[in-house]
Formats: C-alpha cells, sequence, structure tokens
C-alpha cells in the first residue's frame, strides 16, 4: 500500500510538472513582486496570499512588498520595479492623467488591467468615550487616515475639505495607527479598505470601540462631488460593535501589470485568480467579489492582452477601447 501511494503521488507530480512545462514561459521572470500596502489592511493580506498562489501554482518565486498603497503601487509598476500592483480605480485614474500626487505629470501609460478585486469602502472608527457617530463629529479631532499615497490617505483629506470639516489629519500605515488610538495618541482612524477590515477587527475585539461612517446629508455630498466613487452599504455586523448599516461610499480595486509583461504569463495569472475564487476567498473574505463579471467595473484603463485573451476565451467582450 505504501509503494502504491508513493506511486500515485509521483504520478501526480509528473502530471503537475507537466502542465507547467506545457504553458509558453517565454520572457517569464524567475521572480515576481506584488506591491501590496501597509501591513493590518486588506492589500497586504490580499496581495500576500496572492504571491503565495502565484509561487504555488505556476513555480514562480512571488512576494507581496509592503508599500503606501494604490498610489505609490502604480508609479511603482509603471516604472518596472514591480510586476503587479493592486490598485484603486481613482488614485489609478489620476496616475493615467499624469496627476498623481506621487509623480505629477507623468503619464501611466504603460500600465494595464489584469482583474478586478473587489470593491474599498471608506468607514472610521473611534474611542466610543469620544462620541463620534458621523465624519461631521471629527470637526477638531485629531484623526488619522492610513498611509499617505494610499487610496484613504489621499481621498480622506479631501473628503474632509469637501464637507468643511477641520480635523487635525495624521498618516500612518492600518496597524500603527490602531495603536495611536488605542493609546489616545488620536481621537479617530478613517480608512478605505475591503471588508472586514482587519485592523477595525483588532480594534473591536480589544477596545471599546464605535465604527462610523456617512450621514445622510454628507453621503449624498460626497457622492455628488466625486464620481469615481459609487454608493455602498456596510453591513450591520460587519464588526462585533456595528449593531446598524451605515452610508459609505466605494472604490473599484484591480490588479495591474507593466503592459511588457509576457502575455502568456498575464494569461495565466488572471486564469489563477479568476477560475479559483473559492480559493481567493480563503486569502481575505473580500474576495467573494474577485469575479470575472466585474471586469465591467473598469471604464478607462486597457486590459493587458494576456488577460483579455482570457476573458475572452470565456464569454466576457471586453470593450474595443479597453484593448491595445
Amino acid at each position: 500500500m505504501r509503494h502504491f501511494k508513493l506511486a500515485a503521488l509521483a504520478a501526480t507530480a509528473i502530471v503537475a510538472a507537466t502542465a507547467v512545462a506545457a504553458q509558453d514561459r517565454t520572457g517569464w521572470p524567475t521572480s515576481l513582486t506584488v506591491g501590496t500596502a501597509s501591513q493590518g489592511g486588506v492589500y497586504f493580506v490580499y496581495g500576500n496570499g496572492l504571491a503565495a498562489f502565484i509561487s504555488e501554482e505556476l513555480g514562480i518565486s512571488s512576494s507581496g512588498e509592503v508599500t503606501g498603497g494604490p498610489v505609490q503601487n502604480v508609479t511603482l509598476v509603471q516604472m518596472g520595479e514591480h510586476d503587479i500592483g493592486l490598485v484603486t480605480m481613482g488614485p489609478m485614474y489620476e496616475a493615467w492623467t499624469g496627476v498623481s500626487e506621487l509623480a505629477p505629470g507623468l503619464e501611466h501609460t504603460d500600465v494595464r488591467a489584469l482583474f478586478p478585486m473587489y470593491e474599498t469602502p471608506f468607514q472610521g472608527i473611534a474611542l466610543r468615550s469620544q462620541g463620534i457617530n458621523s465624519i461631521g463629529d471629527l470637526a477638531g479631532k485629531r484623526v488619522s487616515v492610513g498611509p499617505a499615497g494610499g487610496t484613504p490617505g489621499t481621498y480622506w483629506p479631501r473628503m474632509l475639505e469637501s464637507l468643511g470639516v477641520d480635523a487635525t489629519v495624521s498618516f500612518a500605515g492600518a496597524s500603527d495607527a490602531a495603536s495611536q488610538l488605542q493609546d489616545g495618541l488620536i481621537d479617530a482612524f478613517l480608512f478605505a479598505a475591503g471588508l472586514p477590515i482587519g485592523a477595525f477587527s483588532q480594534l473591536a475585539a480589544e477596545a471599546d470601540v464605535n465604527t462610523f461612517s456617512f450621514s445622510d446629508e454628507e453621503h449624498a455630498a460626497i457622492l455628488a462631488a466625486y464620481p469615481e466613487v459609487s454608493d455602498f452599504t456596510i453591513p450591520a455586523g460587519t464588526y462585533t460593535v456595528q449593531d446598524a448599516d451605515q452610508n459609505s461610499v466605494a472604490m473599484w480595486n484591480f490588479a495591474v501589470a507593466r503592459a511588457d509583461m509576457p502575455e502568456s504569463l498575464a494569461y495565466e495569472i488572471t486564469k489563477l485568480v479568476m477560475e479559483n475564487n473559492e480559493r481567493m476567498v480563503q486569502i481575505h473574505a473580500a474576495a467573494r467579489a474577485t469575479l470575472p463579471e466585474n471586469y465591467l467595473n473598469n471604464g478607462f484603463l486597457p486590459f493587458h492582452p494576456g488577460a483579455v485573451r482570457w476573458f475572452e476565451e470565456n464569454g466576457f467582450e471586453i470593450p474595443a477601447e479597453l484593448k491595445d
């Protein structure tokens, strides 16, 4: 019986090796880097899980790298320093059109979409003793908005200004901001990430906190002022301290690569993620939205030819303007 099991394992390994060898690996790199964001955020978990999945299934040594988030990730891909970047489409559009805060004047036109990830809703958390229940309550408060260059670090200061909320804003990674909140160094932590946000879940378990978002009036004002966001409801029970739905807005996230990534590699990465949603959800619950049909939430960034091939082989028509 033991010899039979060993023979079966050997046969399985041979089949797997043959499948990898059968792929067109012309021009494939020996390693890949995935740009994520700060520790404690969803990008960090999702990106490192994606890198591990690629390593296991495609045989390329892949790793996630801590970054400032989407704004930096787009530029790192554009400059060829990272192979894959996780981005929200607001910062991606600004980089595409040359108005990125990190690289103003540089149109990031060498970046291509691979696959949709999930929506990023905007939400806050505070010590319950602060009595903060909406964004307007942050006036005069000390507020961390995540790392500079990330989606929350870029958009929360703009939203606060749009709503006329004068708060003292600081920047920090999700884990650091959570610690600062517990230590009383800040009054509130505003963030944006796939649900549930790990740092918020940890705070809900360890401290007397409440989550909050936009009042009805604030919600309507933000939707009118920012066409790059969409309406979103954060469901009751997302965190143990949240007993009611909360108004929010969200941006879609996509994984991107450089246009010069080998077509066969872009195809295999897209195929791997789009055909294995159950595995992606094991990486992070936000990947429930990592589904092929959500490619429609990209309205401007051309897809990589390898990604186009996978989508169209599987019945999803990429608009002509989103092809190279």
